[in-house]
């Protein structure tokens, strides 16, 4: 059993603090199709979510056959960003359970610092970050390599064995168990428990949980 006390916790940001994966996997969709490559709405949420660009890329380039310019996406960011303007809240839950925790608390995000600060300050929670919100830009190698969440940790002064990740996604579970933290997979926006589920992992589907669920033992 895990049960060393938690000194720091690190957030992913999309599907994690702000309902964004819905929007984006919908635009996701558009725009891939008029790249001339269809995915369904189950194929985009399992290769997709909580991706790097890179791995995004090279699925959609096996997809569609052929290499893409390294700026493609650049034609089809204002379809995202009306959406996201129109459409985006913060997850639910999300301030109840920041206003309980007793630690310290962060964001590592593979988006890039001014997509993060876009959303949170969609959602009225830039404040809460501000000053300790880290990116894969930041990184070599954005999740599911480990060195986004190592980066966070070291710089917030935490060992990575006293950090706890909050994580939607399979790519930022990986991410997680690789740096050697515990993690809470939230499966309450579109990915499904088992697949969150695993060794120094709890899963939980209501934010204002995290709080309590932080001081439970993992196996």
């Amino acid at each position: 059993m895990i049960h060393d006390p938690v000194e720091l916790v690190i957030f992913d940001c999309d599907g994690v603090l702000v309902d964004s994966e819905r929007i984006y996997c919908r635009v996701d969709r558009e725009v891939f199709a008029a790249l001339g490559a269809e995915f369904t709405e189950a194929e985009i949420v399992e290769h997709f979510v909580g991706s790097s660009n890179e791995v995004l890329t090279a699925i959609l380039e096996e997809r569609l056959g052929r290499a893409l310019e390294a700026d493609w996406h650049l034609p089809y960011r204002p379809l995202y960003e009306r959406a996201l303007d129109a459409e985006l809240t913060m997850v639910e839950g999300v301030t109840d359970a920041l206003d309980a925790l007793k630690v310290p608390f962060c964001l590592a995000s593979n988006g890039s610092h001014a997509t993060i600060r876009r959303n949170l300050t969609r959602t009225g929670l830039l404040d809460r970050f501000e000053g300790r919100m880290f990116s894969a830009r930041d990184v070599a190698r954005g999740k599911p390599a480990p060195d986004l969440f190592l980066h966070a940790a070291e710089s917030m002064g935490v060992a990575p064995e006293r950090c706890a990740v909050v994580e939607d996604s399979p790519y930022g579970v990986a991410a997680a168990r690789a740096a050697g933290m515990r993690v809470f997979g939230y499966c309450g926006g579109l990915t499904r428990a088992d697949r969150l589920m695993g060794p120094r992992t709890l899963v939980f589907d209501d934010m204002r949980e995290l709080p309590r669920l932080l001081s439970e033992p993992l196996a």
